[in-house]
């Protein structure tokens, strides 16, 4: 058995960026499914490892680990073979700078038009108290399912949400094209792509891919990483939105 557990859904982007880089890195790992639908992440036993109530949850041995992007440098620190960090400092510190942008701009902004597309059709048959109740019961989510309600969320929102992926995009794509190299941070896949392969990867999910397409380096981005071994183990059969909702 390893030592180490992810707890996460298979859909979620943050629990799919831990995923690339696990499987990147080689380390052995048990993923532990935490069930959405039935709110399992709400649970007492799943806030006791993780107060926030959100996925994905590392455990290594007795040690817990939250937040996606503090899990991704836990493990450049901790398994420091098949690197995914540059190992000069301003280096590093640049990458800490791309990791705080993705977390700023692109990651909550990819989540807006996944729930309008997708997620909140869950939620569209239920009891308005229930749904109250249910916005009410998350940590550090709360105000977000408040905004969306049962009916997704506003059009104001949704454009905002939209430029920021837009916005991003962009960014990446000048970063690729301005030092020509193969990955974000240059000639080192790192957790930075890992870190944003997961939003590419859902907005071409949901019918959003022309952002991706209309920018010829991030485009080729995609294709590179979209061959790589620890990409197949990571989006395997019921890991994308598609999968579970259909194309609809």
């Amino acid at each position: 058995m390893a030592d180490i557990t992810l707890y996460c859904f298979p859909q979620s982007t943050c629990s799919q960026k831990v995923r690339l880089a696990l499987w990147e890195k080689g380390i052995q790992f048990e993923e532990r499914h935490v069930n959405h639908k039935e709110r399992e992440h709400l649970s007492d036993w799943y806030l006791k490892l993780n107060p926030n109530g959100v996925v994905p949850t590392l455990t290594d041995g007795d040690d817990v680990i939250i937040d996606s992007s503090v899990i991704l440098e836990y493990l450049e620190e901790v398994y420091p073979d098949h690197p995914m960090s540059p190992d000069n400092p301003v280096t590093r510190a640049h990458m800490r700078k791309w990791l705080r942008y993705l977390e700023e701009v692109p990651t909550p902004a990819i989540r807006v038009p996944s729930f309008n597309k997708h997620l909140a059709k869950r939620y569209e048959n239920m009891d308005d108290s229930a749904y109250q109740k249910m916005a009410d019961a998350h940590p550090v989510r709360k105000h977000f399912y408040k905004r969306m309600n049962k009916t997704g969320f506003s059009a104001e929102e949704t454009a905002e949400a939209l430029d920021r992926l837009d916005s991003a995009a962009q960014r990446i794509a000048d970063a690729l094209e301005g030092h020509g190299k193969d990955w974000i941070m240059g000639d080192m896949l790192s957790i930075v792509d890992a870190a944003y392969m997961p939003t590419v990867d859902r907005m071409i999910d949901i019918g959003l891919g022309d952002i991706i397409d209309g920018r010829p380096a991030l485009k080729a981005w995609y294709d590179r990483y979209s061959v790589r071994d620890a990409f197949a183990k990571t989006y395997y059969e019921g890991s994308r939105l598609t999968d579970i909702f259909g194309r609809g």
